[in-house]
């Protein structure tokens, strides 16, 4: 039974990475890391999912549409859910898919940012400088929300985590090395002080997909939490 916050939606990461932690190839290039069948798992998350959250880099880099292959899952076709970006300063251009018009769109952006999104695109407005992801998940509660899928990037990831605005965290780990430098790794964002503890999370399943594993975690009970390093 899945433990529904008070306040919030439920907030459930996914990702797809290498064999060593990497999202995409240098640079942020994309990698097609999924499997067939773990593709398949993917579109029935979005297909039961009231929202689909990207970061602005993700837009600019990949141009995701967010949509659902209705075919892939063997389901009837039906209004695909929410388009979530996060787009602190507005950048989000008027011809990525994401604002195509083919599934409801919604910017999160911020007060400084509110200004220069595309014309026409609903925008929710959290912060200041830096979107308040805790502040726009109680207001997308308010909407209706009850799930929103987080699929990146690494610096989104890193926010949801660090926050402890997640409840679940599925990670397909490809059979594959990718490598280098400037490969961006599954969580980006600030380092943690050397004295900062880890963030203690507890394992829901492992199992095997295809050739490759699929990783379930959730946030550490508060117990467990005080007996990690």
């Amino acid at each position: 039974m899945e433990r529904r916050p008070a306040d919030r939606p439920l907030i459930w990461i996914n990702c797809a990475v290498s064999a060593d932690g990497r999202l995409a190839y240098a640079e942020g290039r994309r990698a097609r890391l999924s499997s067939p069948e773990d593709l398949e798992r993917v579109h029935r998350l979005r297909a039961h999912s009231d929202a689909i959250l990207v970061g602005i880099r993700t837009v600019l880099l990949d141009d995701p549409g967010l949509g659902v292959d209705w075919e892939r899952i063997g389901e009837p076709e039906r209004p695909g859910p929410l388009r979530l970006v996060v787009d602190s300063q507005g950048r989000t251009p008027p011809s990525a898919r994401v604002v195509d018009g083919r599934a409801p769109t919604l910017l999160l952006t911020t007060r400084a940012g509110a200004a220069r999104t595309p014309p026409g695109v609903p925008t929710l407005v959290a912060g200041d400088r830096r979107v308040d992801l805790a502040e726009a998940f109680r207001a997308l509660r308010g909407r209706g929300v009850e799930r929103v899928l987080v699929e990146g990037g690494g610096e989104i990831i890193a926010s949801v985590l660090a926050e402890g605005l997640f409840d679940r965290w599925t990670v397909y780990l490809a059979p594959c090395v990718i490598g280098g430098r400037s490969a961006p790794t599954v969580v980006a964002g600030e380092d943690r002080p050397p004295r900062r503890p880890s963030l203690p999370l507890r394992l829901r399943s492992a199992e095997r997909l295809a050739e490759g594993v699929l990783l379930t975690w959730e946030p550490a009970l508060p117990a467990e939490a005080e007996s990690r390093p």
